[in-house]
């Protein structure tokens, strides 16, 4: 097993010198939106735009989405929106936190509701999404509510952590020498839905057939994931690493095997979000690590 904690633990995201639970509107800076975006790019009134954030750091925002975030009048925001973005943002917009985490969950009604009410009231609205708002975000869920009752909207693409997590560790999804082609699934499919729709036969022999499968959202199904492609015949020697918080200050990076990953994620008691890489991609990282810079969160 080999971990990579580069940046060191965690020590609280938002500007150096502020308490992470610090009131917003103490951090966040003011802005002139009148002569700082220009008109095309300043969020229209009664729109509702659904934005990518990225993998979590200000600095992977797109402009697009930067400007929109700006000029909004209000910011629906995830869990996944590090402080440190959510403090950034100008202090006359308005900003609601919409997250679903294990002691708080905001139901998914409740946030297509807000997002129509407040674009019907002549609101500016962004609902900020980590990632890529089509890449397992609910955004394809929102676009469809929005659709429905005729309110306009917009996507705006995001650095999708499918990406992003793998980029940062210096692990490439395809490689002409390894890898022609990559699969992404969700480790934690919804329940609703009933039995599943992956087929891990079909990911089995992509695998040992040279793709890279990128698994989201998989930390607390690790072991589960693991199992069913050993028992499809993957060997135990694949390569996989896990990346936790992609450019997050608190990232991490644990490079194993299929027959070792479940236990080196214990030992290094590795947490959501993580991004999960198998394929001989992972064995890139060996050769590039020492000499990879790496990221430096805002």
């Amino acid at each position: 097993m080999e971990e990579d904690t580069a940046r060191g633990p965690g020590t609280g995201n938002g500007p150096p010198g502020r308490p992470r639970d610090a009131d917003d509107e103490t951090i966040r800076q003011p802005f002139d939106r009148e002569t700082s975006t220009p008109e095309r790019s300043r969020a229209t009134a009664g729109q509702v735009y659904l934005v990518g954030a990225g993998p979590g750091d200000p600095d992977l925002l797109t402009v697009r989405a930067r400007r929109l975030i700006e000029t909004a009048d209000v910011v629906f925001h995830d869990a996944l929106t590090r402080d440190t973005l959510v403090h950034r943002i100008p202090g006359a917009v308005e900003v609601v936190d919409v997250g679903k985490r294990a002691d708080r969950k905001t139901p998914q009604a409740e946030i297509n509701e807000r997002l129509a009410d407040r674009a019907a009231a002549g609101d500016a609205v962004v609902r900020l999404k980590g990632g890529d708002p089509f890449v397992f975000g609910r955004g394809g869920e929102e676009a469809q509510y929005l659709a429905d009752r005729d309110v306009g909207f917009e996507i705006v693409p995001g650095v999708s952590s499918v990406i992003a997590a793998p980029g940062l560790a210096g692990i490439p999804l395809t490689h002409r020498d390894v890898s022609s082609r990559f699969t992404v699934i969700t480790g934690h499919e919804t329940p609703d839905k009933g039995a599943s729709t992956l087929d891990w036969a079909a990911l089995a022999d992509e695998i040992r057939n040279g793709s890279t499968l990128v698994i989201l959202m998989g930390v607390r199904t690790l072991e589960r994931n693991v199992t069913a492609l050993r028992s499809h015949g993957v060997d135990g020697d694949v390569p996989v690493a896990l990346v936790q918080k992609a450019a997050w200050d608190d990232q991490r990076v644990v490079r194993g095997s299929l027959e070792t990953i479940v236990d080196d994620a214990e030992d290094s008691a590795i947490t959501p979000p993580a991004t999960t890489v198998v394929g001989d991609v992972v064995s890139i990282r060996d050769d590039v690590a020492a000499v990879l810079d790496e990221f430096e969160p805002a």
